[in-house]
């Protein structure tokens, strides 16, 4: 095993106003996940539009929020769902991966949320949750629903430009968050209940083969979202830990950032002037909280055609 790499503090870049909480109302999602307990906001999803405005989504009120560079938070939309993940396309639209709706697709300038994929072969999705792009547009997402070690029936989908859907992975205890490395022939994928990162390498086809645990956490709930620079380093939200872990490409640790908040360090993104600050959601307090990197992001936004 590796000694703990240096250890720093991120610093709170932005926190939702308490006037945008919400109170008073029932969520099925926040009554099974928190058992009913007060849960004012819940983030996740973090993510830059081409206006390097930052996107987070708040799961059990179905809210999209806008946050300006100088941290000016927004409500940009508002529907009937359980948003978890969100990447832009470079064509401006946000595809969301909810857990209730299935995919969907968000126009940013008007609002406007509409369904895109809600079902495989005329079933329902376990429970969407987080998805990403290669340049040649294929979408590769994750179903988690309540999947688990009890229960290890989580799938990893690609879907094509053409809408042709694969299941590229099957039999996953909990998947997640998941990135693909700068050659694109890699897919590193957040196994929650498994507190790992499996490493699926791609086919040519787009197929998996070889898959392998990468990288074996211990300790809080596991791996949640997952962000990648320019040198294949990988960001890891450790949630329940309280932490953000960065690893070298070759699945050494390098660096912990501690939350000053909360324990639900649950997704991650890079942005900022020059991509080099990793923008995290504790999720539970509604905060944004912020490290400087020692290597650039990718950028902001797919490259997806």
């Amino acid at each position: 095993m590796y000694a703990a790499p240096p250890s720093v503090e991120a610093r709170v870049f932005t926190a939702i106003p308490e006037h945008l909480f919400k109170s008073g109302q029932r969520s099925e999602w926040a009554e099974v996940q928190f058992h009913g307990a007060p849960t004012p906001t819940f983030l996740e999803g973090p993510s830059f539009d081409r206006n390097d405005d930052l996107w987070v989504v708040d799961i059990p009120w179905g809210r999209l929020l806008r946050i300006t560079p100088n941290g000016e938070v927004s409500v940009g939309a508002e529907y009937d769902g359980e948003p978890n993940g969100l990447k832009f396309h470079r064509d401006g639209r946000g595809f969301i991966t909810d857990h209730k709706q299935g995919i969907m697709v968000f126009d940013p300038a008007t609002g406007r949320v509409e369904p895109f994929l809600e079902r495989s072969l005329l079933q329902r999705f376990k429970g969407v949750n987080d998805l990403v792009f290669a340049s040649n547009g294929d979408m590769y997402f994750t179903d988690q629903g309540q999947t688990g070690l009890h229960d290890p029936s989580g799938r990893l989908y690609r879907l094509r430009p053409s809408g042709q859907l694969d299941c590229v992975l099957d039999r996953i205890p909990s998947p997640n968050g998941l990135v693909l490395n700068k050659a694109e022939t890699m897919l590193f994928l957040a196994v929650t209940r498994a507190n790992a990162i499996w490493r699926v390498p791609l086919m040519r086809d787009g197929t998996a083969s070889k898959v392998g645990t990468f990288i074996q956490l211990s300790g809080g709930g596991g791996p949640d979202g997952l962000a990648i620079d320019e040198d294949d380093n990988i960001a890891i939200c450790h949630v329940g830990l309280g932490a953000t872990w960065l690893f070298s490409a070759l699945g050494e640790p390098m660096l912990r950032i501690k939350s000053p908040k909360g324990l639900l360090t649950t997704n991650c993104a890079y942005g900022g002037p020059d991509r080099r600050t990793l923008f995290i959601t504790e999720s539970k307090s509604g905060t944004i909280l912020a490290a400087e990197m020692p290597v650039a992001g990718r950028p902001m936004y797919s490259h997806a055609a």
